[in-house]
């Protein structure tokens, strides 16, 4: 898969005060979400590979092309739609989009019709006409949309593109950008507070803490790596030998109630050799559940672990459990 975005050493100051700190990674992922508390520098990271903060020390590049030395060619092949509102007071939407798409390189005879046609793919084609300053909120955010598509960027930098938006004008919102990310002719990088939206939209994700990469992964990878998670709920029988047994066979559990039991299979144990045990120590499995990582549990392991390193690079694992040394974890582990 071919690199998005890749950063190198990448870290901003403003004035004395560090903003990014060393950021080293590859992204190449068809859309990428950026992740993290406020303050943890996502928009700082979006204003330097937009070039409107020229970088301390290192260097970024997007699809090869260094956002110092070929800023130009950077501004040309990405389209970026802000978080906060840049339009131009009683000017028609259509005419906005005509000159973004003019600044963006767009010949002057082609941009309107240009304008045109992005403004009908996000839906405003009936409303084009009018001042974007009558706009709904929802119709502002993708007005951003349209202006950012227009030019046929290779990469669109949404910076909470769902921000404020009700229910119904936030599926529409996300629905545009997975009908742009399977199209397959422009890459994603989403900027959200919403991990909703990250986990609808996104493949890969990348997660900034304290001006520092915390985790930055795959997410189907990641969850295909996960060890397997596994919730019981038993019933009668010996339910101490039955925990037993399961710790003999290298399993990490713990004990949820009267009833429930929580564990981590390694990899030479199977399904059926949880029942075998069940029917040796007279205990009846009545409900089993297999659970995996959502986003939500990846992000906080990445909170609770991104700054481990130096700024490096992490990759989120499952090896962050607390173990008491009887091959049990705590119950707040899974």
């Amino acid at each position: 898969m071919t690199n998005v975005i890749e950063l190198e050493q990448l870290s901003v100051t403003f004035g004395k005060r560090p903003i990014l700190k060393s950021l080293s990674g590859a992204l190449g992922g068809r859309a990428i979400g950026l992740l993290g508390p406020n303050g943890a520098g996502k928009t700082s990271l979006i204003h330097t590979l937009l070039g409107f903060h020229p970088p301390t020390s290192g260097t970024a590049r997007i699809f090869g092309q260094d956002i110092t030395t070929d800023a130009k060619q950077v501004r040309a092949t990405v389209g970026y739609m802000p978080e906060s509102d840049s339009f131009i007071a009683k000017m028609s939407c259509v005419h906005f989009v005509r000159l973004m798409a003019e600044l963006s390189g767009i010949p002057a005879k082609h941009a309107l019709e240009r304008a045109h046609e992005a403004l009908f793919f996000v839906g405003l084609g009936e409303a084009r006409y009018r001042p974007v300053d009558s706009y709904s909120l929802g119709m502002k955010q993708l007005a951003k949309l349209a202006q950012a598509i227009v030019h046929g960027p290779k990469l669109i930098i949404l910076d909470e593109p769902t921000n404020g938006l009700d229910p119904p004008t936030r599926n529409r919102m996300i629905a545009l950008i997975r009908q742009i990310r399977d199209g397959g002719r422009a890459r994603i990088l989403l900027s959200s507070h919403l991990l909703r939206d990250v986990e609808e939209c996104c493949d890969e994700i990348l997660v900034l803490k304290d001006g520092r990469i915390a985790a930055n992964c795959n997410l189907e990878e990641e969850r295909k790596l996960n060890r397997k998670f596994i919730e019981l709920e038993t019933r009668g029988g010996n339910r101490k030998g039955f925990v037993e047994a399961i710790g003999g066979l290298g399993c990490e559990y713990a004990l949820s109630g009267e009833r429930r039991i929580k564990l981590i299979m390694n990899e030479t144990v199977e399904i059926s050799d949880l029942y075998r045990l069940a029917l040796e120590n007279a205990v009846q499995i009545r409900r089993l559940n297999f659970k995996r990582d959502s986003l939500e549990d990846i992000f906080l392991k990445a909170m609770e672990n991104g700054n481990a390193g130096d700024g490096a690079s992490a990759s989120v694992n499952n090896e962050s459990r607390i173990e008491n040394g009887n091959g049990r974890i705590s119950d707040g582990g899974l």
